[in-house]
Order: C-alpha cells, then structure tokens, then sequence
C-alpha cells in the first residue's frame, strides 16, 4: 500500500513567505484563516505570535517568517492563518502557522519533487521533504511535522537514552 501511495501525485497547499513559495501536504491543513487578532502570550519564543479562539479551542499561532529566521512582515490583507494539524507522539496537536499569502493548491508527481538539498552538515534541513517544480518556479515543500518538533524530537530522544544509562 505504502508503494503505491508513493507514485500516486499528491496534492499541496503553496503559500509565501518574503518572496519564496513553500507548501505543505494538504491532508495537514484543516483550513485557512483570514488574519485575526491574536492574544500575546507572555514569555514564549520570538516566532510565537499568540494564540487565538477557533470555535471555543485555544490554538497557537506561529509566525513562519520568524519560524524561519527571516524579518518580521507587515501585515497586510493577504495575511492569513493556515490551520495545520501535527502529530506529536501518540497526539495530534493543532496549530495556525501565519503566512504573508495562500496561493493555490496543487499537484505534483513524485517525479516532479527532488530530494531537500544537502548544504554541509552544519545546517538542519530535515524539516524540507524536498523542493518541487510548479508553474517554472521552485517550491519548498515542507514537512509540517518536523518544523515544529524537530528540536523537541531531539530532546525527547536525548532524555530516554539518558533515563535508559541511568537505569
């Protein structure tokens, strides 16, 4: 099953940050927000813009440029709030990833998605599933999951092999 899910072409959600296009496999996205008010909590990471009410459940929302080191952006009327859904371990955890615009949805073949790019091995690039072709343009296509639990992987890993020599 997973062989043939592989050829098959998948569909993705492009949005931009800056000038670059990325996008995520939309069976991750739930829905994509116009921007709201979102309510600043104290003490988080610098890409942490808040939280917001969806339907009564408290979200986070993230800014993506900041996620992603680049300079904060001017909220405009294209600003919006992609809904995406992380599996954390055993649970699924929803977040708002905010984004300058939402182009469109797309498909590509795997033959269309070459392998994330290897510069050096000081930098972490495990968070690109690979970099797609569309309309002559590249696309980085995320993987939604390891962008934001990358690090606490890392971390949850280190902590059971330390619980594991400990014992």
């Amino acid at each position: 099953m997973d062989e043939a899910r592989s050829v098959q072409p998948r569909q993705y959600l492009t949005f931009t940050l800056e000038e670059e296009v990325f996008a995520l496999d939309i069976a991750k996205v739930r829905e994509v927000l116009d921007f709201t008010t979102v309510t600043k909590v104290p003490c988080t990471p610098d890409f942490m813009n808040g939280v917001i009410n969806l339907r009564g459940a408290v979200v986070p929302v993230v800014d993506m440029r900041r996620k992603f080191g680049m300079a904060p952006g001017e909220t405009t009327v294209n600003t919006c709030i992609i809904i995406v859904d992380l599996d954390m371990g055993d649970e699924r955890v929803v977040i708002g990833a905010m984004a300058d615009s939402v182009r469109e949805v797309i498909e590509l073949e795997p033959s269309e998605i070459e392998p994330p790019p290897r510069i050096g091995t000081r930098l972490d690039v495990d968070f690109i599933r690979g970099m797609g072709k569309h309309d002559d343009q590249f696309l980085i296509i995320l993987d939604i999951d390891r962008v934001f639990i990358g690090d606490e992987l890392g971390l949850e890993q280190e902590s059971d092999s330390v619980q594991a020599v400990n014992e």
